[in-house]
């Protein structure tokens, strides 16, 4: 079986992000970056595939030339190879533009199941798992947590609302949005990270596909507080303070 994981490199949830002189886009140069979450669990589902089915899991990621790292990580992880897309306007790409360099990448490989994260941390559209299998052609489902793997078709389990779940069959290639806590994530080993540096990562140039979003401008949430008196004898104060918190805050 050969499977494809998407990863993204964002921004460390830690960083408090500074924006660039013309709101833009963040300070890169100031920040750190570190694999996005939601693909991690997706890699590591590759990756028990893997082990189960046997196979081939190759890390492609779009991005400027520090990509590199995540894939570098996910290589230590245990992954055989990578596709890197290099181009450092996809680092604040929507997702459909993403999805476009990817796909102009991976089509010829004719991978038997793609697999994602449900969404990066960073932009949280959630939208380039879907983009990039329309865009191969292939069928696909979102919010997997559960993946079974049979002759030329793979069943899943879908969350839904509510605590409810869905079982979705579909046949092969197809392409699934993982959803975080699906399994438990291993980490490199220090053997993994010294065959990562004889790993092959394969570098292509992005396709010429015009953004479909533009950024005009971003903003820092502003933090702010307000005090309210609440008058009335102590029933009346109490009845409008639950009021308040359940029609005005949503806390109840």
């Amino acid at each position: 079986m050969k499977i494809a994981v998407c990863v993204k490199q964002v921004p460390t949830r830690e960083w408090q992000p500074r924006l660039t002189d013309d709101r833009t886009w963040i300070r890169e140069a100031d920040a750190s970056f570190e694999m996005n979450e939601p693909d991690a669990y997706a890699l590591e589902e590759a990756l028990r595939l893997r082990e189960k089915h046997g196979g081939e899991v190759v890390v492609c990621s779009a991005g400027p030339a520090r990509v590199q790292q995540v894939i570098r990580e996910a290589l230590a992880r245990g992954a055989d190879r990578g596709v890197h897309v290099d181009g450092a306007a996809l680092a604040s790409a929507d997702g459909f533009t993403v999805a476009a360099a990817l796909a102009a990448a991976m089509r010829d490989e004719a991978f038997d199941l793609v697999l994602t994260g449900l969404q990066s941390d960073d932009h949280g559209h959630a939208q380039t798992g879907v983009a990039l299998a329309e865009l191969l052609g292939i069928p696909h489902s979102t919010i997997i947590m559960d993946v079974e793997v049979g002759e030329g078709r793979v069943r899943v389990k879908r969350e839904l609302e509510g605590g409810w779940f869905q079982w979705v069959s579909m046949p092969t290639p197809a392409l699934l949005t993982i959803q975080s806590g699906i399994n438990q994530l291993r980490y490199a080993t220090l053997k993994g990270i010294m065959a990562a540096k004889k790993k092959e990562i394969r570098s292509v140039a992005p396709p010429g596909v015009e953004p479909g979003l533009k950024i005009l401008a971003l903003s820092l949430p502003s933090k702010s507080k307000q005090t309210a008196l609440i008058a009335g004898t102590p029933a009346e104060a109490a009845a409008e303070l639950v009021r308040r918190l359940r029609d005005e805050a949503r806390a109840l």
